[in-house]
C-alpha cells in the first residue's frame, strides 16, 4: 500500500480510531472513537506495516470500515491524513492535506500476513 512519503516522514503521533461511521463531508474526519495513540517507534513500526500491505482487488461490501488512523505531525494541530481501512472489502479510503488523489483510495490483502498483524494492534487497543 502507498502512503503520502512527506506526510509518513512528518508524522510524530498516530490516532487509532475506532470507526462508527462514514464522514458526513469528504473533507470531514471519520466519525469514531479515539481508543489509542502511538507515538516515536510504534508510530513508525506501524507505517512501516501499513506501507507493506500487499495489493488486492475490491471485494463488494459497500465500504464500512473498522478501524483508521489520523497521523499528525509535530505541532499536533494539523492531521497530515487519515486512512479508514475496511477488512471486509479490503478497501482503504485516505484523505487530508497530504493525500494526493491517486492514493485516496487503494485495495489491500485482508488475508495477508501483515493485515492480520495490522487487525491485531487495532483489536489491542480496544477498551
Amino acid at each position: 500500500m502507498q502512503l503520502p512519503t512527506r506526510a509518513v516522514a512528518a508524522t510524530v503521533l498516530i490516532e487509532v480510531v475506532r470507526m462508527s461511521g462514514l464522514p458526513i463531508r469528504p473533507d470531514t474526519p471519520y466519525v469514531g472513537e479515539v481508543v489509542a495513540h502511538w507515538v516515536g517507534n510504534e508510530a513508525a513500526e506501524a507505517l512501516t506495516l501499513i506501507e507493506t500491505l500487499p495489493g488486492s482487488q475490491q471485494h463488494r461490501c459497500g465500504f464500512s470500515p473498522g478501524w483508521g488512523i489520523r497521523a499528525y505531525e509535530d505541532s499536533l494541530d494539523l492531521v497530515l491524513f487519515e486512512a479508514a481501512f475496511c477488512f471486509r472489502c479490503h478497501e482503504v479510503q485516505m484523505h487530508g492535506t497530504a493525500v494526493p488523489p491517486a492514493l485516496s483510495t487503494q485495495f489491500f490483502d485482508a488475508d495477508a500476513s501483515p493485515a492480520r498483524t495490522l487487525l491485531a494492534l487495532f483489536r489491542e487497543t480496544a477498551p
